[in-house]
């Protein structure tokens, strides 16, 4: 099973998942996926439609916001509506995970939801840097 990594209780992020981890987030009670890796990134990733129709059959919610590099103020919009519409934690993913919570910290940046000291100290205790993001 790929690790889950916990950002905050509402917020997780994860390297690249597959369809069985989709049914592993459901049993810990996630609500939804976003999925922040643009198709055919690199041979053998699992396509979004797969993971999308995994969380389908798992009861998840899914969307796909992919970012190419750096999130743009749009994609991070777009990732702190998913989540802020969520009633459950929310487990978002890219090849790394970077994205993830690079959209995400973004997004609580622009709408003055938390401090960049706070996010980077949430980056850090989920094991990435986001330094060069924030």
């Amino acid at each position: 099973m790929t690790e889950f990594r916990k950002v905050t209780d509402g917020f997780w992020v994860s390297p690249q998942i597959r369809p069985d981890d989709v049914r592993a987030a459901a049993e810990r009670g996630f609500a939804l996926i976003v999925n922040h890796r643009p198709e055919g990134e690199e041979p053998g990733q699992p396509a979004g439609e797969s993971i999308a129709e995994a969380a389908r059959a798992a009861g998840l919610a899914y969307v796909a916001i992919p970012v190419r590099g750096r999130p743009t103020a749009e994609q991070a919009q777009a990732t702190a509506e998913a989540v802020a519409a969520a009633q459950a934690p929310v487990l978002a993913y890219c090849r790394s995970g970077t994205r993830s919570i690079a959209a995400w910290s973004l997004g609580q940046a622009l709408a003055g939801e938390r401090t960049r000291d706070e996010l980077l100290g949430l980056g850090a205790a989920a094991g990435y840097d986001l330094e060069p993001w924030l």
